[in-house]
């Protein structure tokens, strides 16, 4: 029988969707020891629910267990960094919750230190692991030669303090769903962006509530990407040289049909992608294969981000990476 590895979690409000669609449902993989948050109240009800026997306010009093194997980052991005290091120098595996950085240097700074512990550490694109993004894949044959992909995330946002908009932890429309529009993008032309073109709109916050952008591939391929807190959509379109191809609300998981504009129609499974993210993570700490989203692709997603936001800063067309 496989080693069941033990989990922290640290913070409680994403940190119970992952939880509850992903380590439930792999309770034969992982077992969640510990749960860590800054909120009592959430923690505790969190650990009274799901009968999680640690309780931590601290996250380097967490990292001082012994018996734990992993440690799933759930906090707002401004601290993935410096906790991931953390995490990583105990001797844990890590996963953490999308986007890690817009930073290569802090993307390799941290495969660097991974790699020398023999650790896996993955950013946590759930929706990447589930069946409508691997389908979309194999079908992109049936348009020709690939044009343009268009990205969509948007929702409404339900209060002002809401910490999406707190420019203190790193938050905003493209560093939240934005990223799934980047990741989207990345995913179907199949290589990185040279050029990124962006432009924000600012919440009173500063943050951008919503942000639009441009990434050039290359070779006449370009994505446009949108995202935002004011408005509900959430899309992605491949438009090539013999048609397109559509799958709507593909993030969550809950995309039901991809759709060709040559009357292409094949029901997607619903399948939990938090569930396979997990199982793919734990796949890589058994060595079974390489973990999905290791480094190459942290890379690819914070270039293209870092990218995007100096464009919106500056007024001008960025070398990504450059």
């Amino acid at each position: 029988m496989s080693k069941i590895f033990t989990a922290a979690v640290v913070g409680g409000g994403i940190g119970r969707s992952h939880i509850v669609e992903g380590f439930v449902p792999n309770a034969d993989k992982f077992k969640v020891l510990a749960i860590c948050d800054l909120d009592p109240g959430r923690m505790n009800g969190l650990a009274d629910e799901f009968k999680i026997e640690r309780r931590v306010a601290n996250f380097d009093d967490l990292l001082k267990m012994d018996d734990l194997d992993v440690i799933d980052i759930c906090t707002p991005p401004m601290v993935h960094y410096p906790m991931i290091l953390a995490a990583l120098a105990a001797g844990k595996h890590v996963i953490c919750e999308k986007p890690y950085s817009t930073s290569a240097a802090e993307v390799e700074e941290a495969h660097d230190l991974a790699d020398a512990s023999g650790l896996v550490l993955t950013e946590g694109f759930m929706w990447r692991h589930g069946p409508h993004a691997i389908r979309f894949l194999e079908e992109l044959p049936r348009i020709g030669e690939l044009r343009t992909v268009r990205a969509t995330f948007s929702f409404q946002i339900e209060s002002e303090d809401d910490i999406r908009l707190s420019r203190e932890l790193a938050g905003g429309s493209l560093m939240d769903v934005g990223t799934y529009c980047v990741s989207a993008a990345r995913l179907l032309v199949g290589r990185e962006p040279l050029w990124a073109m962006g432009v924000a709109w600012p919440a009173e916050s500063g943050v951008d509530e919503r942000f639009s952008g441009i990434l050039d591939f290359g070779d006449g391929v370009v994505a446009t990407l949108t995202s935002g807190f004011r408005s509900r959509h959430s899309g992605i379109e491949a438009i090539g040289s013999e048609g397109s191809l559509r799958l709507d609300d593909p993030f969550a998981g809950r995309a039901t049909k991809l759709v060709g504009s040559d009357g292409f129609e094949v029901t997607i499974p619903k399948v939990d992608p938090y569930e396979l993210e997990l199982d793919d993570f734990a796949a890589a700490i058994r060595h079974e294969r390489p973990v999905r989203l290791g480094r190459a692709d942290m890379l690819g997603q914070a270039r293209a981000l870092g990218a995007l936001y100096e464009s919106a800063a500056s007024g001008r067309v960025v070398a990504v990476g450059g």
